[in-house]
């Protein structure tokens, strides 16, 4: 990899190369971003960070720029004097999304009018400092705030597009005019990917870099007695990760004969409905709710276990998982997947060969699926060591942040 390109002659000698625009950083439930930070760090690229919402002051030594939302209140008198200076009409294009579409929600109302506050409360520091390229790594505020800035300064940006940004409540309010003016949009699945193109984005602008694991865990063995088979779930409690559901299929398994040792580690919405469900179909001795616990404990829990389950369906709001940063992380760890089809959980499992694929509403099959591995030696060592393959291939923090690199460069 190069060493990162010198300043522009009109910028400052110590301004940033990138600046990244998180929503909050660090945040415990995050690590897959700090990965992203560190691999970046690590080729060279002089970085500045910035957390829109909350997160902590600095990450492994490196100052985290944490905005103070205070400083909205600037805007009363920065928007007269910026909208005088505009790129098109920043203010102009808000009102026109008003006026044209609902927001999909309250909550994506206000993200969105955060990133744009910020970049016109910051545009005089970024034409100041003239980074060569802004990054936003989620669709929402932090894609607002570089929209924003580009239409105060003309300082390119590009942006990540997830699930969340795509599907709940039909995707992010003014995605379309973000996604318009970004120099290319960043997405982890080929599904995003899909679903950009379908949503008439153009292919070249779309690029598909996934999340990565900067060191591999060591390969455990197969635990030679699995009974009961050791199953663990990490995952938030809410709607879309089909819990309720896989609580079902634990009692269906129960009833067949087949042994289970289950844990769910996650806090969320349904925790008390989930908790009652456990009680109404006396799982009491099969399942435990262990509640949120750090990441130190979630590796722990990966060790302990024969198989993760996941159980993702699409929400009522149309919420959806894309791929689970767990589901990856427990195929290096030599704990077998099963998984449901939905979202882009198949990018990294396919069937009998890198894990297990079933619908949630297939019960034999999940069954039959906890039954095989737990007495199938043969079948086990195939699909631990067809997912570690894969990991080894597609989920490398440290080549996939350098992909990201080469392609900030490329517009810069």
């Amino acid at each position: 990899m190069a060493a990162p390109l010198p300043p522009s002659p009109s910028a400052a000698p110590t301004s940033p190369e990138v600046v990244l625009l998180f929503t909050r950083f660090p945040h415990p439930t995050e690590t897959f971003l700090q990965r992203e930070v560190t691999a970046l760090r690590l080729i060279g690229v002089r970085l500045r960070l910035v957390s829109l919402w909350g997160g902590g002051t600095e990450f492994e030594g490196h100052p985290v720029e944490r905005f103070n939302r205070w400083r909205l209140f600037n805007v009363l008198w920065r928007v007269p004097l910026e909208t005088c200076r505009t790129r098109g009409g920043l203010l102009a294009d808000v009102l026109r999304a008003l006026v044209l579409r609902r927001p999909p929600g309250w909550v994506n109302f206000w993200e969105n009018l955060l990133g744009a506050g910020y970049g016109v409360v910051e545009a005089a520091r970024f034409r100041r400092e003239r980074p060569r390229h802004v990054h936003a790594v989620w669709a929402s505020a932090p894609a607002g705030a570089a929209w924003a800035v580009w239409r105060l300064t003309g300082i390119p940006y590009s942006m990540a597009a997830h699930a969340y940004d795509l599907y709940e409540h039909g995707g992010d309010w003014l995605l379309h005019e973000k996604i318009a003016l970004a120099r290319f949009v960043r997405t982890s699945t080929r599904m995003a990917a899909s679903t950009l193109r379908q949503r008439g984005i153009p292919a070249e602008k779309v690029v598909v870099i996934r999340r990565g694991l900067d060191v591999l865990p060591p390969f455990k063995p197969l635990r030679p007695a699995r009974t009961p088979l050791r199953v663990v779930c990490v995952a938030r409690l809410v709607e879309k990760k089909g819990l309720e559901r896989q609580l079902e299929l634990y009692a269906a398994a129960r009833n067949a004969g087949v042994a289970l040792s289950v844990r769910i580690y996650g806090s969320g919405p349904q925790h008390p409905r989930l908790k009652a469900q456990l009680r109404a179909l006396e799982l009491g001795g099969t399942v435990e709710l262990m509640g949120h616990r750090p990441l130190k404990e979630i590796f722990a829990a990966l060790a302990w276990a024969d198989v993760l389950a996941h159980t993702g369906i699409v929400a009522r709001n149309g919420d959806r998982d894309g791929l689970p940063n767990v589901i990856p992380e427990a195929m290096a760890a030599g704990v077998v997947v099963v998984t449901s089809p939905v979202a882009a959980t198949t990018e990294a499992i396919a069937n009998e060969r890198t894990g297990m694929v079933a619908t949630v509403g297939d019960t034999a099959a999940w069954t039959t699926a906890w039954r095989r591995l737990a007495v199938d030696d043969e079948l086990c060592e195939r699909l631990r060591s067809g997912a570690r393959a894969w990991v080894e291939g597609n989920f490398d923090v440290h080549l996939n942040a350098a992909r990201l690199l080469a392609r900030f460069r490329e517009e810069m």
